[in-house]
């Protein structure tokens, strides 16, 4: 315990704890509109995609949001020009991103200079590790993120449900899938300094899981998977400090752990009912 309090006590803890807080909130917002969408494995290219980036930018000596912004772009564009923004799950361009993307990042990573960044905190994070200005990018990317979404929810709800109606109604499908796109793009680079490229998964689709037991409707949904998030964040953390473990990973492991105990108390109440019983053995007729 005296660990523990001494290590909250130092300024560095209270920056990564900021940090995952903030990219947790954002994350779980952001990841509402993952579900709605059905890109979960939109996610899983994403993190790949952005790993090359992101590795220049630590060789380079710039900030690796901006890095994995920056490669994460061209494959939204790619996608977008290609006019195929919901058939991100294609085995064939899929396949070809995650391996080459990865692959790039590594050989990147390991031909660098010595004075490069390891390569597990491109992976994993390194949240304890962030400066103040890390704070400030996610505090600036997270308001116009959150406002964004704010301002086109109706749009965005609606070509999430069903695209030909908005197109019907006037709105450009194709646009609204790159506003979500780019935005769960900037809440990624921005939670990679927290929990690396691989683990940022978890912050963008068990947060809002969790909430999606909990209710059906979006904004409700919203709220309560900023809150999560934030509290996967803040458990995570507390774990890393009470325990040699990575920081990282804790979050990503409070996350999980927090779905499954929601999940838990939904089941509970059915499985602990009584199952009904069947009408009871016909008379012998005589």
């Amino acid at each position: 315990m005296s660990r523990l309090l001494d290590t909250m006590g130092t300024s560095f803890f209270r920056r990564g704890l900021a940090e995952a807080v903030l990219v947790g909130a954002l994350a779980g917002l952001v990841g509402v509109h993952v579900l709605l969408r059905r890109l979960p494995f939109f996610i899983v290219t994403m993190s790949h995609a952005t790993f090359p980036g992101v590795v220049l930018a630590g060789l380079a000596g710039v900030s690796l949001p901006l890095g994995g912004f920056g490669a994460g772009l061209v494959l939204v564009a790619l996608i977008l020009v290609l006019g195929r923004p919901r058939v991100v799950g294609d085995t064939t361009v899929t396949g070809v991103v995650l391996a080459g993307a990865f692959a790039l990042g590594v050989v990147l990573a390991s031909a660098g200079t010595s004075g490069s960044r390891d390569l597990t905190a491109y992976l994993v994070g390194s949240v304890l590790t962030v400066t103040a200005a890390d704070v400030a990018v996610t505090v600036v990317v997270g308001i116009a993120v959150v406002a964004t979404i704010a301002l086109l929810h109706k749009e965005l709800v609606v070509a999430a449900f069903d695209p030909t109606a908005a197109a019907a109604q006037g709105y450009h499908p194709v646009v609204l899938d790159g506003v979500v796109m780019v935005a769960v793009l900037a809440a990624m680079v921005v939670a990679i300094p927290a929990v690396g490229t691989l683990l940022v998964l978890a912050l963008l689709v068990v947060p809002a899981l969790t909430a999606r037991l909990l209710t059906d409707r979006a904004v409700p949904a919203m709220v309560l998977a900023s809150a999560a998030g934030a509290a996967a964040g803040a458990a995570g953390m507390v774990v890393s400090a009470a325990w040699p473990v990575a920081a990282g990973a804790a979050v990503a492991l409070s996350s999980a752990a927090g779905f499954v105990v929601v999940f838990a108390l939904r089941s509970a109440p059915r499985l602990l009912r009584p199952a009904p019983r069947g009408p009871g053995p016909a008379a012998p007729s005589r």
